[in-house]
């Protein structure tokens, strides 16, 4: 992997990376394979925070193992990264109570490679920002958010892209408006037909 490289954009494809983890499901060390996940057909959701025995870090641990069992089984796979090692992210899972029902895998890029990759990495704090990034199957970025250290990320709308990603890849010729939220709800197919027209398709749709 060049760490050297540009970051990877929206609609890119990600080289492939592997990733020292810890991984409290087994409770032991591990490693995560991008080059795996795509193999086994899975999606992929890089889940960016800044630093172990922290403390907006560990409710969105919370908020994100509340969704992981239905992620995993809409065939999405999390794993976290931080620039702690495996070693570090062990004794924080296990003393911090907030972390108690995790059970994916828990990254180590202690050098900050990954981090740089994505863009996320702060030269100047060493830490890197809290990033989201949702990879397919095949390998492309799908979707990017990035939140500066004090402002917790939203797992409901985490979900909702994952969500509307899966419809989109089955149903390549629709688009997923602002308020749509799972399958069922309106979507629009665009066109020459839809210009100036979005309320009304919407409206025939009974959004």
């Amino acid at each position: 992997m060049d760490t050297q490289a540009r970051p990877v954009s929206v609609g890119g494809l990600v080289p492939d990376f592997t990733l020292k983890t810890y991984d409290p499901a087994a409770q032991g060390f591990s490693t995560f394979e991008l080059a795996k996940q795509k193999a086994a057909g899975r999606w992929t959701i890089l889940f960016f925070y800044p630093a172990d025995f922290t403390f907006v870090c560990a409710t969105e641990f919370a908020a994100l193992a509340e969704k992981d069992a239905e992620m995993r089984e809409l065939g999405a796979d999390v794993v976290t990264v931080s620039n702690d090692t495996e070693f570090v992210h062990l004794a924080w899972q296990r003393s911090e109570e907030e972390l108690s029902s995790v059970r994916f895998p828990m990254g180590a890029d202690p050098r900050g490679h990954l981090g740089r990759l994505f863009g996320v990495f702060d030269e100047n704090s060493g830490l890197t920002l809290r990033g989201t990034f949702l990879i397919s199957p095949d390998g492309k970025l799908m979707n990017s958010e990035v939140n500066f250290y004090n402002l917790g990320r939203n797992v409901d709308e985490l979900m909702r892209k994952l969500k509307g990603n899966l419809y989109l890849a089955a149903n390549g010729a629709e688009a997923c408006p602002a308020k749509w939220s799972a399958h069922g709800d309106a979507t629009l197919k665009p066109g020459p037909e839809l210009v100036g027209k979005v309320r009304q398709a919407l409206a025939n749709q009974g959004a």
